[in-house]
């Protein structure tokens, strides 16, 4: 899956280089500052492909000594530096157009940069929606933010492309270095959205939509001998999942069944997680008498307390570090 994910960035990598060239060439005849701000972004885009090339390979090495969990964390790096390069790149578009704004902006040949920025448009709008449609089926964050990153291009050069129509029927040169202002915005915005996933990727923060889906798969696939599901953590490896968790068990299995019952619940997530690995780290906790009212095996030898009600398994009972009730 890894070379896949290798080849489709690449992909990415080449049609950014040809659409940069394209959006220069279309500075150069029109001495748009508006335009030079979008070229300015896609140099970006070639940056943060070929770094992303890199972290994919990196992230498809196996696991060794040093690193036990795999080297998929590098993604994070991947999307922080991408996030970085594009707020850089906000800031060198504010400082041009503030440029413009004290000099006297000579548009030429507005007509001519109209085409061309619109072929490079259609073209980033199909390479944006493959990228972002293929990184969610792959699980890969590095191909979802590349593709996340050219469909922000995408938005900000349709407001490009209006405002050089209107500079061609109004003749508001002013305009030019106003749009590069709300373009420059944008882009800063995108750039701080990638560091934030960057830096929460690499502390670790829990995704809870992927906490969503371990728990949906786990209630629908409930056994009686599952009392409870408690203290799980997630982290984020590339396309890969790490997943500690306790389950109660009732105390009276051998140490076999147990692990039977774990392994269960191991080949259950993967089998639902089907494009990424998930590694369970699974602590099986003994049951004690508090849990017999809300545990639901109905045959129980040992129980000490009427079954009053089953306990719905949902963030607020899955994610402490405690028995449920």
């Amino acid at each position: 899956m890894l070379k896949k994910e290798f080849r489709i960035i690449l992909l990415s990598l080449l049609v950014s280089f040809l659409l940069t060239a394209a959006k220069f060439t279309a500075y150069f005849l029109t001495h748009s500052v508006a335009i030079l701000s979008d070229a300015l972004e896609s140099i970006i885009n070639v940056v943060a492909g070929a770094f992303a090339s890199y972290s994919i390979y990196l992230a498809g090495k196996p696991r060794d000594e040093n690193h036990p969990y795999g080297h998929g964390k590098v993604e994070f790096f991947s999307i922080g530096f991408e996030g970085a390069m594009i707020f850089i790149a906000g800031c060198l578009i504010w400082v041009k157009a503030a440029q413009y704004f004290t000099g006297v902006s000579r548009l030429r040949e507005v007509t001519q940069g109209i085409w061309l920025v619109g072929a490079t448009t259609v073209v980033n709008l199909f390479l944006g929606l493959y990228l972002v449609r293929v990184g969610r089926r792959l699980s890969s964050i590095t191909i979802s933010g590349n593709g996340q990153h050219i469909m922000t291009d995408v938005y900000s050069s349709l407001g490009l492309i209006a405002a050089l129509v209107a500079i061609r029927l109004t003749g508001w040169t002013w305009l030019d270095p106003a749009v590069s202002v709300i373009m420059g915005g944008l882009i800063l915005r995108k750039g701080y959205q990638l560091l934030r996933r960057s830096i929460s990727g690499l502390m670790d923060e829990t995704d809870m939509q992927v906490v969503d889906r371990v728990i949906q798969i786990l209630r629908a696939h409930r056994r009686a001998t599952w009392i409870d599901v408690h203290n799980m953590r997630v982290q984020q490896y590339g396309n890969n999942y790490h997943i500690d968790c306790h389950v109660t068990l009732p105390y009276y299995l051998e140490l076999s069944q147990a692990h039977d019952e774990l392994k269960v619940i191991e080949l259950l997530v993967n089998r639902e997680f089907s494009n990424s690995e998930v590694e369970f780290f699974i602590h099986p906790d003994p049951c004690i008498p508090a849990c017999c009212h809300y545990c639901q095996l109905a045959q129980c030898p040992v129980r000490s307390e009427a079954f009053t009600g089953k306990i719905t398994w949902k963030r607020e009972n899955v994610l402490p570090n405690r028995k449920h009730g």
